[in-house]
């Protein structure tokens, strides 16, 4: 983003462990830089600040753009999506090998618009966790 500061950037890549704030997948297994992502698009009024800010794979960048909810799968009503600095990742999500669970509408709608299960991204980490990798969900 040409108008962060560095610093900023820096900041928001490091408390994100050089990781998708969403996924989770470790920067350094994209072929592909990371982008820092406005959780509240500057569309919707969202500043580039650090408490609107989280590190984001390209995948999750491209599904998410500017929403900030979605329809929720198993009752048709619209919850937010995961905010990584209001929300806890371990409340809405879990790991089941390689499948990202979710355990909360918010988790429901997160799945299903970043398509964090799509099989692109289950391949990814299918080949993360034979090489040894671990997602960092315990954060």
């Amino acid at each position: 983003m040409a108008d962060m500061q560095p610093s900023l950037s820096s900041l928001v890549r490091h408390r994100a462990r050089h990781a998708c704030e969403y996924c989770r997948l470790p920067e350094a297994e994209s072929d592909l830089p990371f982008t820092i992502d406005h959780i509240i698009a500057r569309q919707h009024g969202g500043l580039s600040v650090e408490t609107n800010l989280a590190l984001a794979c390209p995948s999750c960048n491209l599904h998410k753009g500017p929403n900030i909810a979605g329809i929720e799968p198993d009752t048709g009503t619209i919850a937010p999506l995961f905010h990584p600095r209001r929300d806890s990742w371990n409340e809405h999500f879990k790991l089941d090998g390689v499948l990202i669970v979710p355990l909360t509408s918010v988790g429901r709608v997160t799945v299903t618009v970043l398509a964090l299960n799509d099989h692109r991204q289950l391949a990814v980490r299918q080949a993360m966790r034979e090489a040894g990798w671990l997602l960092g969900i315990d954060r």
